[in-house]
């Protein structure tokens, strides 16, 4: 079985000054780090983006670090409203806050080469009824994926438990709304599937590989979305990296743990050896 390559999450070391957490990921031995645009790592929002960009650039390429870039940053664009504004906000001035923010992400992972973006649809607002939440998705989608399109990032749009899009057939309906556009891409987070899915987290796997562009990875149970380190909930690991390495995918699988910063230096060391030796509880 080939092996993956494995990252860590920025969201899970927002303990640690983003140049110490890269050292430590790249010391560790991981291949890469799904960054994570936030006020504590590389601000999208704060002046000089370019030129941090570059230097951040520089420093993966020196440590020998691919990177996917990810924005589901709680607070980065109103600190009253965690992950707001949405890309179905009522308002469409705080839709555009949310498609300006994805835009600047894609521009960003094309200067540091990374291999995909991440996002996720927000949850639908009281009062808006199914049919319009899909087409303003739809609609505010639309810049964002002719930027993907202009750099060659692929958009990844993560299912998101509470979310309009919150499955794989939710993805599916995107999709086919959309036109089933080539930047269009799947961030496919492993504990989602074992929380909500029909189909165990392997055959998730390989029923999304066509359109697989990032993968997140981490322990979790049914029914309960609770991001826990590995041998904490129950997923069976074996055959997830089975399918993973079956399916051909050349991307970032990113460990994902965003409540364990505090004790994110030991967990990044353990849920690396944990992966390295084949996901065996």
């Amino acid at each position: 079985m080939s092996r993956p390559r494995l990252g860590y999450g920025t969201n899970g070391l927002t303990d640690l000054r983003l140049d110490d957490a890269l050292t430590l990921l790249a010391d560790l031995g991981y291949d890469g780090v799904g960054l994570t645009l936030d006020h504590m790592h590389l601000d999208p929002l704060a002046p000089g983006l370019a030129a941090r960009t570059r230097r951040l650039a520089h420093r993966l390429d020196t440590l020998g670090l691919s990177v996917t870039v990810e924005t589901g940053a709680r607070y980065v664009l109103d600190p009253r409203r965690k992950h707001g504004p949405t890309l179905l906000d009522a308002d469409p001035d705080d839709r555009f806050a949310r498609i300006r923010l994805l835009i600047r992400a894609v521009r960003v992972a094309a200067d540091l080469g990374a291999h995909a973006v991440h996002c996720f649809s927000g949850i639908t607002p009281p009062g808006t009824d199914e049919d319009t939440a899909w087409q303003r998705l739809a609609d505010a989608l639309g810049p964002v994926l002719e930027a993907a399109e202009d750099t060659g990032v692929p958009l990844a749009v993560e299912p998101e438990p509470g979310h309009l899009l919150a499955t794989l057939a939710g993805f599916h309906h995107l999709r086919r709304l959309l036109g089933d556009p080539a930047p269009l891409g799947l961030t496919l987070d492993i504990g989602h599937c074992q929380c909500l899915e029909p189909l165990s987290p392997a055959d998730c796997v390989r029923e999304a590989a066509p359109w697989l562009r990032h993968v997140q990875i981490e322990d979790m149970r049914r029914g309960v979305h609770e991001h826990l380190p590995f041998g904490d909930g129950e997923i069976d690991f074996p055959p997830v990296l089975h399918a993973l390495a079956d399916t051909g995918y050349q991307g970032l699988t990113v460990v994902e743990l965003p409540r364990h910063s505090h004790a994110g230096p030991e967990l990044a060391a353990q849920s690396l050896r944990f992966l390295r030796d084949g996901g065996t509880r």
